[in-house]
């Protein structure tokens, strides 16, 4: 992947969505990107961790959980297997725990916040429908840039 940043993406593509600011980073890669895989659930994590064990090819995982701050749809454990299977990323339009041990783990990670408490899991969620949050619609198949300055999507892959 060549090397980007999103103020520079955004310069040359003034056309991409941008995520309004509401992101934290919480992975060992600040800067990632792929084509866009989404989950819609809402404090139950089942589709996350079902998504994770399976072979990512440079994708992102976009996590819409409603933004609630109850549970957290990524730990440790899901984190290394999504790390293991090859994605490169998750944006979680929610909150996370484990902060210590995401730090460490080889997987850009952005999401709201933390919170300690698991979800439960009643295998609930859609996986590869559009989900929009913070001005952005996240298309199954489009692709996703994220780095300290912030998260931009386009349809096309910007990066060769």
């Amino acid at each position: 992947m060549a090397p980007f940043t999103t103020p520079d993406l955004c310069d040359a593509y003034p056309e991409l969505q941008v995520l309004t600011p509401m992101m934290r980073s919480f992975g060992a890669l600040r800067t990632f990107s792929g084509r866009i895989v989404t989950v819609k659930c809402f404090e139950d994590n089942s589709k996350v961790k079902a998504l994770g064990a399976q072979a990512g090819h440079g994708q992102v995982l976009v996590v819409d959980g409603g933004g609630s701050p109850r549970r957290a749809l990524l730990g440790d454990q899901i984190a290394l297997a999504l790390a293991n299977n090859g994605w490169a990323g998750i944006i979680i339009y929610g909150y996370l725990r484990d902060v210590d041990a995401l730090a460490t783990t080889a997987l850009g990670i952005q999401a709201l916040g933390a919170v300690p408490v698991k979800t439960d899991k009643r295998d609930l969620g859609d996986i590869d429908v559009p989900v929009t949050f913070g001005g952005v619609s996240f298309t199954p198949g489009a692709f996703v840039y994220a780095d300290a300055n912030g998260v931009v999507v386009s349809a096309q892959s910007l990066l060769d």
